[in-house]
């Protein structure tokens, strides 16, 4: 070999080497979130969806992994299967002995308890009658838990059936006559049936239906990546909050949930008015005043227990506020 093609190869060498310890670097210098979800993926996830495209081209990989149910994906939190989950498990998190604290509300409650009219009319009438909720402790039994106590009445029993469009679909076939929708599904039983349900009315409730948690190692180990995550999501609601609109181009660029069946597609724009109408998405967050709201509401419905709750001992602030800090 001539010297010539020696130095060739040697350069050769050289700039692949470089390229893997670049790339070995980049790789470290990435954060990983394993994010559980404990419901099924469909639109009223695409704030979240969108957030997390944007937060990987910062360098922050959010995996998302749907489990089969709310209680599931806390569970994996507390084991250490995932590191940050999705819901609002209150009563999980006041009786483990691991120490994981809300820092972000993701959206506010918006729920619509929907009934066949032909067995029942009126609360009173569920009376020592079956429901179907979301989950074990999630925001959708807490509503149905308060309505009972507030109206007087005791369920014979509860289902947790994960997933709202699943409800729906059991609702229109028969094989439930009471549940809770979300405003997509609810809007899509009383278009397909309007004369088969009605809408059992609900007082102001002042709530989280999605938040996210996390221990708090996780939290203080990894604050540059949790930083950037929650910036991306303030920053989406505040551009579904300007114009709902903003999220069906956002969700075309990005090419989100492509296989969302064309009934459902029709619901997203519909979704998002009716919510930035009823303020579901905080810009902000939620912050201190969605954690003292959250404390009053769960208390209420009896997922949480004992008198002087404090907020430190559920949520912890300093993620958000480091967030905020840099949204402009």
């Amino acid at each position: 070999m001539t010297q010539l093609a020696k130095s060739i190869v040697s350069l050769l060498f050289l700039i692949a080497l470089v390229g893997i310890f670049a790339g070995d670097s980049a790789a470290q210098g990435r954060t990983k979130i394993r994010y559980a979800l404990g419901d099924v993926v469909s639109i009223d996830e695409l704030p979240l969806l969108i957030a997390v495209e944007r937060a990987k081209a910062r360098g922050v990989d959010v995996e998302v992994t749907a489990f089969k149910s709310e209680e599931v994906a806390t569970q994996a939190v507390i084991n250490g299967q995932a590191d940050v989950g999705q819901g609002t498990p209150y009563a999980a998190i006041q009786k483990v002995n691991v120490p994981i604290r809300f820092f972000y509300q993701l959206s506010a409650l918006q729920f619509f308890p929907v009934v066949n009219k032909e067995s029942y009319k009126s609360w009173k009438d569920l009376d020592g009658q079956e429901i179907a909720v979301q989950g074990r402790g999630s925001g959708t039994e807490a509503i149905m838990i308060l309505a009972a106590k507030q109206h007087g009445i005791k369920y014979k029993s509860v289902s947790y059936v994960p997933g709202s469009q699943v409800r729906a679909l059991a609702l229109l076939k028969g094989n439930i006559k009471a549940t809770i929708l979300d405003a997509p599904n609810k809007n899509r039983v009383m278009k397909e049936a309007p004369d088969k349900f009605i809408i059992l009315p609900l007082g102001n409730l002042k709530a989280s239906d999605e938040a996210l948690f996390a221990t708090r190692e996780f939290l203080d180990k990894n604050q540059a990546g949790i930083a950037i995550f929650l910036e991306e999501l303030i920053k989406v609601n505040r551009a579904i909050n300007a114009s709902s609109k903003w999220v069906l181009d956002e969700r075309k660029k990005l090419a989100l949930l492509k296989e969302l069946p064309a009934k459902m597609e029709e619901e997203i724009l519909p979704f998002f008015e009716e919510a930035v109408q009823n303020g579901v998405f905080p810009n902000d967050g939620g912050a201190e005043s969605a954690a003292k709201n959250d404390l009053e509401f769960y208390s209420l419905s009896g997922a949480l227990t004992g008198e002087n709750l404090k907020v430190e001992d559920f949520w912890h602030f300093a993620p958000l506020k480091a967030a905020l800090a840099k949204v402009k």
